[in-house]
């Protein structure tokens, strides 16, 4: 397996992938007390996400994940720019020097737009602390685990209440 431990990743080391997000809600509005999103709070999975926004603003980070009450703040829409969130490979990868993005959408009645380039390992590459990320005094946080399973628990433990599709048939 390649250890994915040089520096920038090589093409054939990492994956992509892109994806459009409209928010089309046209008079409908988060509700925080209700626990009502565009997005709810979530972390992104792979190394770095690089997003677009239209100039809607919309997009909360907390910057102190592990806080208690979580305290929200808005990111503001940069036009011709990129907002680049930190993912949870990069955190593992960094021993938690670099921390993944906790962040969520809120709607204000307004079509709001995103464009997300998300950045992350080969599925086969192992995903293990860096060796200048780790010392006798600050041993790794995470075990050494591939980005495929990975990924598989990441989606598992997201989605675990939802019902299959062949569950539903039953």
């Amino acid at each position: 397996m390649p250890s994915c431990q040089t520096g920038i990743l090589p093409r054939k080391e990492h994956d992509e992938s892109c994806r459009l997000m409209f928010f089309l809600s046209p008079g409908k509005v988060s509700d925080p007390a209700k626990g009502v999103y565009g997005a709810g709070a979530h972390s992104d999975y792979g190394l770095i996400t690089l997003l677009a926004t239209d100039d809607v603003v919309g997009l909360q980070i907390c910057k102190d994940k592990n806080a208690q009450p979580q305290l929200w703040e808005y990111v503001a829409p940069l036009k011709g720019g990129f907002i680049v969130n930190l993912g949870d490979m990069l955190e593992r990868w960094s021993n938690g020097v670099f921390r993944s993005t906790l962040h969520r959408v809120v709607l204000d009645g307004r079509e709001r737009y995103s464009i997300a380039y998300f950045v992350e390992p080969s599925h086969d590459c192992v995903v293990e602390c860096l060796p200048t990320c780790k010392s006798e005094s600050n041993p790794p946080k995470f075990p050494p685990i591939t980005c495929s399973a990975y990924l598989s628990q990441r989606y598992k433990d997201t989605h675990a209440d939802l019902k299959s599709y062949d569950d539903s048939k039953a």
